[in-house]
């Protein structure tokens, strides 16, 4: 008797951002400069929102899209913030970004659509397609400044054609989308039947006032699915919260999807996302800043090629001209070096390698010290 597995999911393979953090954490007295998790801690008040409610029993089920004042919060927030006008009924709480990509995906893809990935881009968009019998068609950037060429876009459509996903910025690179290059984007896009998922889950993280997101082209409101996330910007990783916008229609359907893979975000945490919406974020903007400038001036001065980044904690370091793959550089970096980055082939672009700063001064330090003897070594 043969028993067969689910070919979607057989066909797909585990991180491979998280298999070489396993291995660099593995290397004893390597540093790491690999995962993308701020070194800082929840904000106080977040976390005593969190204990206020778990007093207060609030432990019971809560309505599956979220408790009313939660969706009131992030509607007034985006409205506030981002000049988003979504109504609470357009909002669904979800267990990360991560849950928001899987129900957007689900809803929107039937076996066969194709989905339109600019590379680089976070492994996991190839990973959440394919389970969801999607095809993924990669795009690539690296030449042209990690800004979307518009007639390899043009080229990159078919009739299959379901989706496209804009991070911005950028998870690997840091690069954001250029006014130009969205109005560009929406040029092409405006008059076809293709949703646009804004993964800006970085957007709060942002070092230029001249940041734009896609979500702003409102004509196209109806095929828009803005995904958001409370990890990056209040530190709030291990808690697993995020949430989508969507126009009416499109959320009604995928909350179907929400409801029956995880009926709802948990109850007492949802006090606590509100606090954090409250949170004034610009001294955790302000520490990133310091922290990109220093490691972009280290990188350099070493005589590394890498694009100033204008968002996120990550720099896409080019590392082309030292001849090998970049498994295989990280690989070698590690074992000769002590220090680990994340191979830019996991992010579907070769000859780069990734390296996140959002780790302490004195780690960063020791880190890039490791990486200038070793490069010193090639």
């Amino acid at each position: 008797m043969e028993l067969t597995l689910n070919s979607a999911v057989m066909g797909v393979e585990l991180s491979g951002i998280r298999r070489f953090t396993f291995l660099v954490r593995a290397t004893p007295g390597a540093c790491a400069l690999t995962i993308g998790e701020p070194d800082l801690n929840t904000p106080d008040v977040v976390k005593e929102a969190a204990k206020a409610a778990l007093d207060a029993n609030d432990t019971h089920y809560p309505p599956g899209n979220g408790y009313d004042y939660m969706l009131k919060a992030v509607s007034e927030f985006e409205e506030k913030h981002h000049g988003l006008h979504y109504s609470p009924d357009e909002i669904i709480m979800t267990v990360g970004a991560t849950e928001s990509l899987f129900v957007a995906f689900s809803t929107i893809l039937n076996p066969g659509d194709e989905v339109i990935i600019p590379t680089p881009a976070f492994g996991l968009y190839e990973s959440i397609v394919q389970i969801c019998r999607g095809v993924p068609v990669f795009l690539p950037t690296e030449k042209n400044k990690f800004q979307i060429d518009p007639e390899a876009l043009k080229a990159a459509i078919t009739p299959k054609t379901k989706a496209i996903i804009l991070t911005s910025p950028n998870n690997p690179t840091g690069c954001i989308y250029t006014k130009e290059n969205l109005d560009a984007i929406h040029e092409i896009l405006k008059d076809l039947p293709i949703f646009v998922l804004c993964d800006d889950v970085y957007r709060t993280l942002t070092y230029t006032d001249e940041y734009h997101s896609f979500s702003e082209y409102q004509d196209m409101r109806d095929r828009i699915i803005v995904i958001q996330s409370f990890s990056k910007p209040y530190a709030m990783t291990g808690w697993r919260l995020g949430y989508c916008l969507a126009d009416a229609p499109i959320r009604d359907r995928m909350q179907i999807f929400h409801q029956y893979s995880v009926v709802s975000v948990p109850s007492f945490v949802q006090p606590a996302c509100v606090a954090a919406l409250g949170y004034d974020t610009s001294g955790v903007v302000e520490i990133f800043r310091k922290r990109k400038e220093y490691v972009y001036k280290r990188l350099v001065d070493m005589g590394l090629e890498v694009q100033e980044p204008e968002g996120a904690f990550y720099m896409f370091i080019n590392i082309e001209k030292y001849g090998m793959d970049s498994i295989t550089f990280c690989e070698k970096m590690l074992k000769e070096g002590l220090v680990g980055l994340i191979p830019g082939i996991y992010f579907g672009t070769e000859g780069y390698a990734r390296l996140s700063y959002c780790y302490s001064d004195e780690d960063l330090k020791e880190g890039l010290d490791r990486i200038e003897k070793f490069i010193a070594t090639l």
